[in-house]
């Protein structure tokens, strides 16, 4: 394939609007304001940023604009050149008690929502998908993340591997992400991020930046 061929990955990014607590959630700026800044500064030899998605802060009510983005790139038309690509879902959410980035290892088969999601729901010790089994079934990444975490890490960024996303939307909508990536092929990892008051918005608009470029390497 010459170098005027597509590039290997298409990276589509979520994030959340606000919920309970967090009348501004960080990652709906990031993922708003992604495609225009990545413009900008210029993606990555070999990354694609493919759709940017704000979705509902809810288990249920977000799984309608979850599945319609992952199916609606699912439909497109391939390409000789594109049979081959990459695909990776990059999910954001925000922890408002984080003073450093996160990237989630997997995600746990239990929703037990602390409070109610933004459209009223509030789950006890459900499993998310009860055809996987009880509630403390896991689903991990296929993303690299402790190369992912060792390549943020030399830039500069404070940030962790993390083996527990919690139990409210974040981990209900990244197992739902993990199931799908495995069935279609593709990758899901889930990053979590601080308010903007702990890191400011230009050091996490560079965070997700740099995230591409060590998606970039570690793939």
């Amino acid at each position: 394939m010459g170098s005027e061929g597509p590039p290997a990955i298409t990276v589509h990014i979520t994030g959340f609007k606000k919920f309970q607590g967090v009348a501004e959630n960080p990652t709906e700026t990031i993922v708003s304001n992604l495609q225009e800044f990545m413009k900008r500064k210029g993606l990555p030899a070999g990354i694609r940023l493919g759709s940017c998605t704000v979705l509902e802060t809810a288990g249920v009510g977000a799984l309608p604009m979850l599945y319609q983005t992952m199916e609606s790139r699912m439909s497109k038309p391939l390409t000789d050149s594109s049979c081959n690509e990459q695909v990776i879902w990059v999910h954001f959410g925000v922890n408002s008690g984080a003073l450093r980035f996160a990237i989630e290892r997997q995600a746990v088969n239990e929703a037990t929502f602390r409070c109610p999601d933004e459209l009223g729901w509030q789950p006890q010790q459900l499993p998310i998908i009860p055809e996987d089994g009880g509630i403390s079934q896991t689903r991990e990444t296929s993303c690299s993340a402790d190369p992912i975490v060792k390549f943020l890490k030399k830039i500069g960024y404070d940030v962790a591997i993390s083996d527990d996303a919690g139990r409210f939307v974040c981990n209900y909508v990244y197992y739902h992400s993990l199931r799908f990536a495995e069935q279609k092929g593709h990758k899901s990892l889930f990053v979590h991020v601080p308010l903007f008051s702990r890191i400011d918005e230009d050091t996490q608009m560079q965070f997700a930046a740099s995230l591409l470029e060590a998606l970039a390497s570690t793939s």
